[in-house]
């Protein structure tokens, strides 16, 4: 029995190839499916109930969301782990980027939109998968709100949004590279940009948006009102609180991080999961 040559191991035929270093199982599919619905519902409950919503906000939901978030994040690592997806190596990874990307958070600070916690999270999530993208996004989040005394009902929300847009990074066209690539990523950190905006005014509209806004009509969320009429009052809502301003300042700060960027971190990335070999080396007789 004997080791087959370098060129034919898996990481390095999954780099070749155009895949990304930690592939996704179908075990660890099903967990990612389960936990982005589980996810959903917890941001799109308003739309979807007659409960009305009262001042105290995520206040005393927010802890239980919290405590329900960290064991699916659990179960998406053990699926990743049982999947063979994801090694000590890939997990020492995780925790070197998770660190990286908590620590450029407090550069930007979110003032006037600017954030940099995500175009390093979409660049990883590209490189190494959805499945280690969603992790990294929970992680990211985490470390970096512990480092900016950023706890708050918010966090099990942003950790949610953060890890759906590492793993919609691992799922973009694998066989798209070069300078359509970081178009690619450009265009795709936009879109992220307004989707994250769009889904934390989601996460608190019921609670903060008053009868009157800027001189608007009633903005607020009404229990029981049509799905389309609550739909359409919190779309003009986050059109008057957050599109043009904290949104906007966003997208522009991923585009200009991944163009700029983009393609020496991802070569970086690419060397890096290369070397590290994710996956073992096969024998055959």
């Amino acid at each position: 029995m004997t080791d087959r040559a370098a060129p034919d191991r898996p990481a390095d035929l999954v780099a070749r190839l155009g895949g990304s270093a930690v592939p996704v199982g179908l075990r660890s599919a099903v967990v990612l499916v389960l936990v982005s619905i589980a996810g959903l519902a917890m941001f799109c409950w308003p739309l979807l109930t007659r409960h009305a919503a009262t001042d105290t906000a995520h206040v005393t939901d927010a802890p239980i969301i919290f405590a329900v978030t960290l064991p699916l994040l659990v179960v998406v690592v053990l699926a990743e782990f049982a999947d063979g997806g994801m090694d000590s190596k890939a997990l020492a990874m995780l925790g070197v980027l998770s660190a990286v990307d908590a620590a450029l958070r407090p550069t930007g600070g979110g003032t006037g939109g600017i954030e940099t916690v995500f175009f390093l999270l979409i660049l990883a999530g590209r490189v190494f998968g959805p499945g280690f993208g969603f992790v990294l996004g929970c992680t990211s989040l985490f470390a970096s709100a512990l480092l900016t005394a950023g706890v708050g009902p918010w966090l099990p929300f942003q950790m949610l949004c953060s890890a759906w847009i590492g793993m919609g990074a691992g799922l973009l066209p694998r066989r798209v590279r070069g300078r359509r690539e970081i178009v690619m990523l450009v265009g795709y950190g936009v879109l992220v940009a307004y989707l994250f905006g769009a889904l934390m005014n989601l996460y608190g509209w019921p609670f903060l948006a008053g009868t009157d806004i800027s001189g608007h009509a009633n903005l607020a969320y009404v229990p029981g009102d049509s799905l389309w009429s609550n739909l359409h009052r919190f779309l003009v809502y986050t059109l008057v609180t957050s599109t043009g301003g904290w949104d906007t300042g966003r997208a522009i700060t991923n585009a200009i991080a991944i163009a700029l960027l983009g393609r020496p971190v991802l070569t970086l990335l690419r060397r890096a999961a290369r070397r590290a070999s994710y996956d073992p080396i096969r024998t055959d007789a």
